[in-house]
């Protein structure tokens, strides 16, 4: 009950914010009319309305992730714009107020033509309302830019990875990952190709894939299998399933089609040469010593996504290892189940994208997907295990990203005595 009082008041508060908002826009220009028009006000209106439901919506109804990051992130870059304009609003009005205030204490107050303003009547400075215009247009150029620029700059992160029982054979070995390839989503060959080069020049010894290879049909791989068959270690390439890839999203003529189309996705994985764990294990030797590798399908706490991972299962044939790692796509699978297994020492997932869109250095953070996932990019520990979240190679519903660029990981696995000696950004 309280939760939905915060809600109503916070819409409220944002209707209210609109009627403040679009009397300056109004008053922006004598030369400008469109903003007299009533098509404007019901324009503005509709996208206001429109916004909030959706947002709304995908919190409390059954919408794919897709979905959900479209209206979160127009309905934040609509806000800023808002919130941008809004000071310049407030100036002009404290300017008309001191300026009425003036003319009411004059003495004597001189008659005025019918064709000028009267004294009460102070129009709004032009300049100030184009100024914030132009002020609460940058969230939406800075979108633009995202999508020209941002979309295919990959960026290798190289990460320090410290395991307390890591044994010495893998110490100062190189760990590869990518994450939510969503192949249907791409549109230029060579800058994909491009990016898988630069994880291979890395020579990594081992790679993850931490699922959503496609939006929903195995069939979006055709183009792309090819490049992706690259993407080779000398200790193997092992993969899992993420929540776009089982076709949930999609409509199906019949079950058997969405299960075969599952059925070609796994055959996707094998001919690319990509080991895919479904509730699986693998024990990876190295000089006579073994860690565990260890993937789940998906399993996801928050809204409809589905739940199809099983850590027991996985978990078979792991007794003994000094060291499991973990591959399971959504990040909240890490609070909400994981920590309960103290074995597992990492968990690498993916799923969140960063939102495509936010901040991102080596000392600071944000992003308002921060707002529905509590990791949702980088590092994180509770006790003695850690999760790492990749923000995604790929893209999905907004076909750019600003600030949050397309990721590829490289960890360099250590030894520590220290379980809680800090990961190292490089």
């Amino acid at each position: 009950m309280g939760q939905i009082v915060t809600i109503l008041i916070v819409c409220i508060g944002l209707l209210i914010a609109d009627v403040y908002i679009i009397s300056g826009i109004k008053g922006i220009s004598k030369k400008w009319k469109f903003p007299k028009k009533k098509s404007f006000t019901r324009w503005y209106w509709g996208v206001s309305i429109f916004l909030i439901a959706g947002v709304l919506a995908s919190i409390y109804l059954k919408f794919g992730v897709g979905v959900k990051a479209a209206f979160l992130l127009v309905f934040f870059l609509v806000l800023m714009a808002k919130v941008l304009f809004l000071p310049f609003i407030v100036v002009d009005d404290i300017r008309r107020l001191i300026l009425f205030r003036a003319r009411k204490n004059k003495t004597a107050e001189p008659e005025f033509p019918a064709s000028h303003p009267k004294p009460d009547s102070i129009p709004r400075s032009e300049f100030l309302m184009k100024a914030g215009l132009l002020a609460g247009s940058l969230p939406l150029v800075t979108m633009g830019y995202g999508v020209i620029s941002g979309v295919y700059d990959y960026r290798v992160k190289h990460r320090v990875l410290y395991l307390p029982n890591l044994p010495k054979a893998f110490d100062g070995i190189k760990l590869g990952q990518l994450s939510d390839i969503h192949s249907g989503s791409f549109y230029n060959k060579k800058a994909v190709a491009g990016g898988v080069e630069m994880l291979l020049r890395e020579k990594p010894d081992f790679i993850f894939f931490t699922g959503d290879l496609v939006n929903d049909m195995a069939s979006e791989m055709r183009e792309y299998q090819d490049i992706f068959a690259k993407v080779k270690a000398p200790l193997g390439v092992y993969s899992s399933l993420g929540n776009h890839d089982y076709g949930d999203y999609a409509h199906w003529d019949s079950l058997e089609a969405k299960k075969r189309n599952l059925d070609d996705l796994k055959a996707t994985h094998k001919n690319m040469g990509w080991d895919l764990l479904l509730n699986d294990s693998r024990r990876l030797k190295v000089d006579n010593e073994e860690i565990g590798i260890l993937g789940v399908e998906n399993w996801g706490s928050l809204s409809r996504f589905p739940k199809y991972g099983r850590i027991d299962l996985a978990e078979k044939g792991t007794d003994g290892l000094p060291v499991k790692l973990l591959l399971s796509h959504d990040p909240s699978h890490w609070r909400a189940q994981v920590l309960d297994h103290k074995d597992i020492d990492v968990m690498f997932a993916g799923h969140t994208h960063g939102m495509q869109f936010g901040v991102q250095t080596k000392y600071f953070q944000w992003s308002p997907i921060q707002y529905v996932y509590k990791e949702w990019a980088g590092f994180y520990r509770e006790g003695n295990q850690q999760l790492y979240v990749n923000t995604g190679y790929g893209f999905l519903g907004y076909p750019g990203r600003v600030g949050i660029l397309p990721e590829i990981t490289i960890f360099t696995l250590k030894a520590s005595a220290d379980p809680a000696l800090k990961n190292i950004i490089s």
